[in-house]
């Protein structure tokens, strides 16, 4: 029997204005009774907007004077690890932002707690829930590249290009640059069509040299670029290039490029954010690649001609990320990607950034959480 479930949001930026609220405002089960912001005059302006009864700098205050089931973390990576074991000890299901922590040891804590409290936990790997990563999901598990051999994923965007101080760059902020912002999406993506990674090997690229921060304070310049070498489990292999220096000419100012060979066929995908979603395939012996049409069970009820309408009714509309984590709780369900999914994505990311200081190849396995 599905319940009411009330909900502490943390951060009052633009992602919890377009991403968590439109589509926890349509959702029947979903309740938010508080919003946390650093600014309070900006955290009441905030929830006046989106009628949320109270507003709080602290999640301290929040969770002395709010009765909650759920706390969504939409804050700087590094306030990851303290907010979450906080809704943990209060046995609150938590959502959390990716990456999830600022390196392995702590990620991993997380998700023994939360397993050890029996809490529900999501970290939003957005691009899991988009039609074409959907599709090709189910076209890897239906056998239509047979035995996999390796991929070639792209993500290609440009708002690192004009040098400007954000916190993503700040190390003491980020925990890591483009590679945990950007590469978290893809190494979760690839481990989720080909399973789990055994070694890689990274390169990091600092290309643009970045404003001061705006206290002064010197600051660990973190990586705007990065190229990784994949070894899964099963013997096949990944590239994966991310960068935030592309000039990418659409209106969401980046473009998705992944391409999946095996012993059966090939399978393409290539999204520009404007008018193009596409997958296409080939299986060996029936002759050239061609669009494979994306069916209707994978759309829903999504806009189909502008990708970003299709981003939007995905996570506004359909029960994925926070929608899909609200329903999880009030229907008892299981939530997905969790904290283990994330920890696991974080070993990865940490085996990337040893693999890039030391410039060798690291297996996954040498990552341990410390005492």
């Amino acid at each position: 029997m599905s319940k009411h479930v009330k909900i502490g949001i943390i951060g009052t930026s633009w992602w919890t204005d377009a991403m968590y609220m439109p589509a926890l405002s349509k959702h029947p089960n979903a309740d938010v009774r508080a919003i946390v912001g650093r600014n309070l005059d900006h955290a009441r302006e905030f929830a006046k907007q989106w009628n949320i009864p109270n507003a709080y700098t602290s999640t301290e205050e929040l969770l002395a004077n709010e009765s909650l089931d759920a706390m969504l973390i939409v804050a700087s990576n590094k306030h990851h690890y303290p907010m979450a074991m906080q809704a943990i000890e209060h046995r609150l299901h938590v959502l959390c932002e990716k990456p999830l922590a600022m390196n392995y040891t702590e990620a991993i804590h997380m998700a023994e707690a939360a397993e050890k409290a029996g809490i529900k936990t999501m970290v939003p790997f957005t691009y899991r829930f988009m039609p074409t990563a959907r599709y090709l999901k189910e076209l890897i598990e239906q056998g239509y590249i047979g035995t996999p051999y390796h991929l070639n994923m792209r993500y290609y965007t440009g708002y690192a290009r004009d040098g400007k101080y954000m916190w993503r760059f700040d190390l003491d902020e980020s925990g890591s640059g483009v590679v945990g912002d950007l590469g978290t999406h893809w190494l979760y993506l690839a481990d989720w069509f080909y399973g789990e990674v055994k070694a890689v090997s990274a390169m990091l690229g600092h290309h643009v040299p970045r404003d001061a921060r705006p206290d002064g304070k010197p600051y660990k310049l973190a990586d705007d670029s990065a190229v990784m070498l994949l070894e899964f489990e099963n013997g096949a292999q990944g590239v994966l290039h991310v960068t935030a220096l592309a000039y990418e000419d659409t209106p969401f100012g980046q473009t998705h490029h992944m391409e999946f060979h095996g012993s059966g066929g090939t399978l393409y995908s290539f999204t520009d954010w404007d008018k193009t979603q596409r997958v296409s395939g080939a299986r060996d012996g029936e002759g050239a690649v061609h669009e494979l049409s994306i069916p209707d069970h994978i759309w829903g009820t999504a806009r189909r001609d502008i990708v970003h309408d299709t981003y939007k009714d995905v996570f506004r509309d359909h029960d994925f990320m926070a929608r899909g984590f609200v329903s999880a709780i009030a229907n008892d369900t299981q939530a997905e990607p969790s904290f283990q999914d994330g920890a696991r994505i974080q070993r990865y990311l940490q085996a990337a950034l040893l693999s890039a200081k030391e410039g060798r190849r690291v297996e996954v396995s040498e990552i341990q959480p410390e005492e």
